[in-house]
């Protein structure tokens, strides 16, 4: 199953559990539960991505196993520059962003998606950071992804 798909069958789920939420706790307390279980979520799925690099992450492992996530052209990027140390690349499209705001998600499209990535690769190798100023999703132009890794010693 294409990334893409499986996120619109969670926001699917998520969107009645946030709806709920809201409705009974307020909107911060419901988007507060909802970026917990997707931080958790995203955690789990990068440990499970860093166990199957058979214990060798690094930033390049990482960037070799974002197939799933651009499969059927659900985003389009623009790469700045890429090193064993440093990748930085723009996301000029992103059918995530386009998805939740088609479900009527926008509201938290950002807790569905955006948060996950810093949290997704400290996940898969804490030595990987990500740095982004802005998001599709959060109104701007294009998303500015630059992850940096620290290599021991």
């Amino acid at each position: 199953m294409a990334m893409l798909e499986k996120r619109r069958v969670e926001a699917a789920i998520l969107k009645h559990v946030y709806e709920t939420l809201k409705a009974s706790h307020g909107i911060e307390a419901a988007q507060k539960a909802i970026a917990e279980a997707v931080r958790k979520s995203a955690m789990e799925q990068a440990g499970e991505l860093a166990k199957a690099a058979g214990g060798k992450t690094s930033l390049e492992t990482f960037i070799a196993r974002q197939e799933p996530w651009l499969r059927g052209e659900s985003l389009t990027i623009e790469v700045k520059e890429h090193s064993d140390t440093r990748y930085r690349y723009n996301v000029t499209r992103c059918k995530y962003a386009e998805m939740y705001r088609d479900m009527g998600l926008g509201e938290i499209g950002h807790l569905l998606s955006c948060q996950r990535d810093g949290t997704f690769c400290e996940g898969y190798d804490d030595r990987i950071k990500l740095k982004r100023t802005q998001t599709i999703m959060q109104g701007a132009s294009h998303c500015d992804f630059d992850y940096t890794f620290e290599k021991d010693g």
